[in-house]
């Protein structure tokens, strides 16, 4: 293990772009969470996140988390520059000819994901108990750790893009098709998944379609993007003016979801070492 940790930072420390974006990543990462102090102008009046709850015990782990996860994308351009530059430079038949297994690679680019995967789910838990300790207007213990689990699911759900993105980088080995064919499958699913809802809701009305919405089974939720989604839902709806106005949010654990990402994360790392095995590189 060590030594393929030392073969990937050895790899990496002279290529810029993964620097440079690395640093870029944790400074905005850790920049965002830190937003809750910002005041806001927003339609003439002005916001604060964190007079609306978003530091507040339990609802902390799920606004960190969702908040922060938008981010995943721009760290995963490093992982896509990490991998389709051993293809671009050839450095994947050297290694190769140099005794790297196939099997070797695909590890050393697991542990590549973990490692940031690791840092990145530690900032979040770290910054968001130290603002959850300062600001909550909460601190019975019980309710201190009562969604914490979001902070696993912000793990896994880093996890399972960064797999799929492996496979990709893999599949298509130029960072430019990789970004371009994970648009284009990220719109095919946006379509799969409006028309099933639209299918769903069709002749629906009134409370009928909350229900719906709430108990119906979605095929598309099993789809990858969209089961990562339902691992840490939107939580604007626990904003304290929501609550105010009569919007109630209740807290369900995504089992299906979490079953569902690591699934997906066995098949992105099994197709990605498939792949490295029948192609003639």
């Amino acid at each position: 293990m060590l030594k393929l940790l030392k073969l990937e930072y050895y790899k990496n420390l002279n290529y810029k772009p993964f620097k440079v974006f690395t640093i870029l990543y944790f400074v905005i990462l850790i920049a965002l969470l830190f937003i809750g102090l910002v005041d806001f102008d927003l339609f003439g009046g002005t916001i604060n996140l964190k007079e609306q709850g978003i530091y507040n015990f339990p609802e902390i782990w799920n606004f960190t988390t969702w908040i922060v996860a938008l981010l995943k994308i721009f760290l995963g351009l490093i992982i896509v520059f990490s991998i389709s530059q051993e293809f671009t430079n050839r450095m994947f038949k050297q290694n190769t000819i140099d005794g790297l297994s196939r099997k070797e690679f695909i590890e050393s680019k697991l542990l590549t994901i973990t490692v940031f995967t690791s840092i990145s789910t530690l900032i979040v838990f770290i910054i968001a108990m130290f603002l959850g300790h300062q600001y909550s207007k909460v601190t019975d213990p019980s309710k201190v750790y009562e969604e914490v689990y979001f902070i696993g699911n912000y793990f896994v759900k880093l996890f399972t893009f960064f797999s799929f993105l492996m496979f990709l980088s893999i599949l298509l080995r130029k960072s430019m098709f990789v970004f371009l064919g994970f648009f284009a499958y990220w719109i095919v699913e946006k379509v799969l998944t409006g028309l099933e809802v639209y299918q769903k809701l069709r002749g629906v009305q009134g409370e009928q379609r909350k229900a719906v919405l709430e108990n119906d089974f979605f095929m598309t939720s099993l789809l990858p993007l969209e089961s990562m989604s339902n691992l840490i839902p939107n939580p604007l709806m626990r904003l304290n003016m929501l609550k105010i106005m009569g919007v109630k949010y209740e807290a369900h654990y995504p089992s299906e979801s979490m079953i569902v990402c690591i699934i997906w994360s066995v098949i992105f790392i099994l197709g990605s070492y498939w792949i490295l095995r029948k192609r003639d590189w």
